[in-house]
């Protein structure tokens, strides 16, 4: 039977963000779940993230895969990603699929864009104790760029707040004496590293390092930006997911 798959959603998104991406997963014979980040669920008050850590989601997801009857195949999505690489030093797990990954502790940003936008959250003021506010603007620009006007409305619809004490800790980690965002070496499991070739929220060049910072692969996919899970072209993305994870399930034990 084929293990499990946990789709791990970013920064400012929910479940939804896999409705479609997971269809083939599950057409393989892969039980999938994608659970809203704490705090991101359609029903839960704009507040509920206040004070949330990444440590936090990844206790969440670390639990979700200690539930799991076999170690599970983790997919994670921006932030989501380096959740999913938390997660994955908390509990056993198959292997990590990182689609355009949050970079670690560690590891610096190369685009202006990443500069920006970790200088940006220091203009709310004390944003880390704040349920910050999605800027749609931002989104559409360098995430959703890609999208018709038509997909791009239901997504930014369904947009979050996000806990500011989890963007301070990814973004502004040289800030964070904790070292929250660390992975202290190579992650145990094996890793995928996926990114878009016109990427600047996560771009190739910082995906690069990240992937080598935890020995993973990593595939740079031509024509592709940040929406990785559902811009056009997203099958494609789905597909290598899909065959790298049943390749690692075909290697033995």
């Amino acid at each position: 039977m084929a293990a499990p798959v946990i789709m791990v959603h970013g920064a400012f998104c929910g479940d939804w963000t896999f409705e479609a991406f997971k269809a083939p997963f599950r057409a393989a014979g892969h039980t999938v779940f994608s659970p809203a980040l704490r705090g991101h669920g359609a029903s839960d008050a704009d507040a509920s993230v206040v004070g949330v850590s990444m440590l936090d989601y990844a206790a969440d997801i670390a639990g979700l895969c200690q539930s799991q009857a076999e170690p599970p195949f983790l997919v994670g999505h921006s932030l989501g990603g380096l959740v999913c690489l938390l997660a994955a030093r908390r509990a056993p797990v198959a292997g990590v699929v990182l689609l355009a990954p949050s970079p670690p502790w560690g590891v610096a940003g190369w685009s202006l864009e990443e500069g920006v936008t970790a200088f940006g959250l220091h203009l709310l003021g004390p944003f880390w104790s704040q349920a910050v506010t999605p800027d749609r603007n931002l989104m559409l620009r360098y995430s959703l760029d890609r999208l018709s006007p038509g997909a791009r409305r239901p997504i930014l619809e369904r947009l979050r707040p996000e806990s500011g004490r989890a963007l301070w800790e990814t973004l502004n980690w040289w800030l964070d004496p904790m070292m929250t965002t660390s992975l202290g070496g190579q992650t145990a499991a094996q890793a995928l590293v996926m990114v878009g070739e016109r990427d600047v929220v996560h771009p190739p060049a910082t995906a690069r390092l990240t992937a080598g910072r935890i020995g993973a692969e990593l595939q740079i996919l031509p024509e592709m930006s940040h929406w990785l899970p559902g811009e056009p072209g997203w099958q494609t993305v789905a597909e290598r997911a899909l065959a790298w994870i049943q390749a690692q399930a075909a290697r033995p034990a």
